[in-house]
């Protein structure tokens, strides 16, 4: 009788450290054969055998495929890409707000400044809001389903918490869709699609939603008919890690985004404590005339622990935060695309099996 198939490895309760990285070779028995990334993520001997290191001078180790510091060299999330070489220019500024009716929204103007031969003019200014952004990176991910599309900022706030119309928030968010921008424009794929250009270029952008609409009622639900019936059977052993690894990491990373908002909390409620708390040693030592200087130093250490704490707390929300956000919504893109490839083996195993049936058919006659 056959045997039952082996089980895909289960990270379960494993940490990050304890897995193997989906990308580097593993002879265990658990894993079956050495997997070897792709030629593309190898590095190059001549940089390889190089020491390297980032710009601010930290030496970047590359020995290990599952170090931090050479994940951080092969994936760059920022690519600093030499200037003279580019031909597409795309920044995101001024904010508005409008006030309407039914609704009221932020935009943004969208400037784009290119050489390219596919352009009509050599500057074009537009305005766009998020959703229109959303638009874009939905048509990237139908269009280019196995690229690794950035992803956006998240849309929604939790109420009460954050106001989506003040300036603090308004000006994070439009760093990041700045950012989004840049990366597919610094995208040797990403950015000569079709979309990305009407996005960048067509003052009514609605025109062009409403007709995918158009398109999408007509032809979606039977496409999603017919791609919903096909399941697949195995996932390869090297995507099944990179998988495995990707639940892993974002469940990590989850967790860290979770404690380190509860700590910026608690940090902020301190500060407002340590606040009042400082200028009653002030009024205390105004009272006390032999122990003011003792009160008064007090108070001075007091004001110099609110300043480092709120220096604390600032730096984690600007600098800290929003990159453990990215790196939790990169992971969930990673996980879209190993989506959508599954998707498109089983569509071909049930073509090849459509064709065997076809041929013991025949044989049969």
């Amino acid at each position: 009788a056959a045997s039952a198939p082996k089980p895909l490895p289960s990270s379960g309760p494993k940490s990050l450290r304890e897995m193997p990285h989906p990308l580097a070779t593993s002879s265990s028995e658990e894993m079956g054969p050495a997997l070897t990334p792709s030629p593309d993520l190898l590095l190059p001997r001549h940089i390889a055998d190089k020491d390297l290191s980032l710009p601010n001078g930290t030496p970047v180790d590359t020995s290990s495929p599952a170090s931090s510091s050479s994940l951080l060299n092969r994936l760059q999330l920022d690519d600093d890409l030499d200037v003279e070489t580019r031909d597409l220019f795309v920044t995101v500024d001024d904010p508005k707000k409008h006030v309407c009716t039914m609704e009221t929204y932020i935009t943004y103007r969208v400037t784009t400044k290119t050489t390219r031969a596919e352009f009509d003019l050599p500057e074009y200014s537009v305005r766009r809001r998020y959703q229109d952004f959303d638009w874009l990176r939905n048509k990237l991910e139908e269009s280019q389903p196995t690229h690794l599309i950035p992803p956006l900022p998240e849309k929604f706030v939790v109420k009460g918490v954050v106001d989506r119309f003040s300036e603090e928030f308004v000006e994070t968010r439009r760093k990041a869709l700045d950012k989004f921008l840049k990366r597919i424009t610094d995208h040797p794929v990403l950015s000569f699609n079709e979309h990305f250009s009407i996005f960048l270029t067509a003052k009514d952008l609605n025109a062009y939603k409403k007709q995918g609409m158009a398109l999408l009622s007509k032809v979606g639900e039977s496409v999603k008919y017919v791609t919903g019936g096909y399941k697949l059977r195995s996932r390869p052993l090297e995507f099944a890690a990179i998988g495995d690894y990707l639940d892993t990491f974002s469940l990590k990373l989850g967790t860290i985004d979770r404690i380190a908002q509860r700590i910026i909390k608690e940090q902020l409620e301190y500060l407002v404590e340590l606040r009042e708390y400082g200028p009653v040693y002030s009024t205390w030592g105004g009272l006390e005339v032999e122990l003011s200087e003792p009160l008064e130093g007090v108070s001075a250490c007091i004001g110099n622990c609110c300043t480092a704490l709120e220096e604390l707390s600032e730096d984690m929300t600007e600098d800290f935060l929003p990159v453990l956000r990215e790196y939790i919504l990169y992971a969930e893109s990673m996980k879209n695309v190993l989506k959508k490839r599954d998707q498109v083996q089983a569509e071909y195993e049930a073509k090849l099996e459509a064709v065997a049936l076809k041929r013991e058919d025949r044989l049969k006659v």
